[in-house]
């Protein structure tokens, strides 16, 4: 599908517009509300927020996932002429509305389903449900190629990565290149890592995030995630793509080149620029991200990851040579496992500990559709409580 031309009004929707991507994602588009023509506005449980999202951007309907905030939505909405609906059903019908560009930032397997409905209209699709290509790759990517459908990276990793090969000569190219912070525990010992509370884990040194994501990038699991999405987003076998660890996070994603070229995109760590990116793409808009002051900087470093402090990396490197539903089990395994240590049932050193024991027990099974993907991710919570449930009697 062809992009909009940048002189017409484009129709957009938000999937999981209350949530920290989805609340950037109507910062921008009140920032240009003659470019925007807001259809549908989907959110989880806030009814409060998504109300007051709906009346500012005027939107055509809201959805609200939880079906007993159904009365408090309607309510808040009353008079207002939005179209008011709720319940998984819903949110999915939500999604499958034709529009010009949709915000797919539902997280976790609940955002299969209504980004597999978003692909299937054929416009273009902002991708920031990690799920999507890590559970259920093969048929995501089926789907695009089917409806003609455009994925656009919102994770700031992948996004620098399509930003940086813009001249779209894949053939070209030796490897990718994703950047890590390191998180708050770059340079903590496996001694103090095994003795960290949620409290340390959680004072991520420069974004602002929810509390799983910070965890994931205390451990490395977000990379790994990162890298089986950059291999199916782009077609890059994993030994194609390198991780560094860059404590700055002002360098995001490089390209490498046949000819010696290192494309970097760089930027302020602000969710807001790539999620600007792929809203006015392939055309640019302005935004009132703080700007990279590189004088001030000084000093860039960057530096190898080690593989022994953060065995995440190589659990995902390990589920995608072996494929099928393995991906899937590591994220499911590891949703549980980050939840055991937040809630103080485990160590963080657990974490990756109880997500191998997972893999190793359910291997690679086949998960050619959704309904098979939603499975293996089930089987993979149920088996990594249970092993949540030992550690803590041994």
């Amino acid at each position: 599908m062809s992009p909009v031309p940048p002189s017409a009004v484009r129709t957009v929707s938000v999937l999981g517009s209350t949530g920290s991507i989805g609340c950037s994602t109507v910062d921008l588009l009140l920032q240009a509300p003659d470019r925007f023509r807001v259809r549908a506005l989907v959110g989880g449980r806030n009814a409060a927020r998504l109300a007051e999202q709906a009346r500012q951007l005027r939107a055509e309907i809201a959805v609200i996932a939880d079906e007993a905030a159904r009365a408090e939505l309607a309510s808040l909405l009353d008079g207002s002429g939005i179209e008011v609906a709720a319940g998984r059903a819903a949110v999915c019908e939500a999604a499958a509305r034709p529009v010009d560009w949709c915000m797919a930032a539902i997280t976790g397997a609940a955002g299969l389903e209504p980004t597999l409905a978003a692909v299937r209209n054929g416009g273009s699709v902002a991708l920031a449900n990690k799920e999507a290509l890590v559970c259920a790759g093969d048929v995501m990517l089926r789907a695009v190629g089917e409806a003609g459908a455009t994925l656009l990276p919102v994770d700031s990793e992948h996004n620098a990565l399509f930003q940086a090969m813009a001249d779209r000569q894949l053939g070209r190219i030796e490897k990718l290149v994703l950047t890590a912070s390191g998180g708050p525990f770059r340079t903590a010992t496996l001694e103090e890592m095994e003795r960290a509370g949620p409290e340390a884990a959680l004072k991520h040194p420069v974004w602002s995030m929810g509390a799983k994501i910070t965890i994931d990038s205390a451990s490395m699991f977000n990379k790994g995630l990162e890298v089986i999405e950059a291999a199916r987003l782009f077609g890059f076998p994993e030994d194609r793509i390198e991780v560094l660890v860059h404590p700055q996070s002002v360098v995001h994603g490089l390209v490498q080149y046949a000819d010696g070229s290192l494309l970097a995109q760089m930027g302020s760590p602000d969710m807001r620029i790539p999620i600007a990116h792929t809203l006015a793409w392939p055309e640019r808009m302005r935004t009132t991200s703080p700007r990279l002051d590189l004088a001030a900087l000084r000093s860039l470093t960057f530096e190898a990851p080690d593989p022994v402090r953060f065995p995440a990396l190589g659990l995902a490197r390990r589920a995608l040579r072996e494929g099928g539903a393995s991906a899937a089990i590591l994220s499911a395994a590891n949703e549980v496992a980050v939840d055991a240590f937040l809630n103080r049932r485990i160590g963080f050193l657990d974490i990756a500990r109880g997500v191998e024991r997972v893999m190793d027990r359910l291997g690679a099974p086949a998960a050619d559709t959704i309904p098979e993907v939603l499975h293996w991710d089930a089987e993979a919570r149920r088996m990594a409580a249970e092993s949540v449930a030992a550690s803590r009697a041994a």
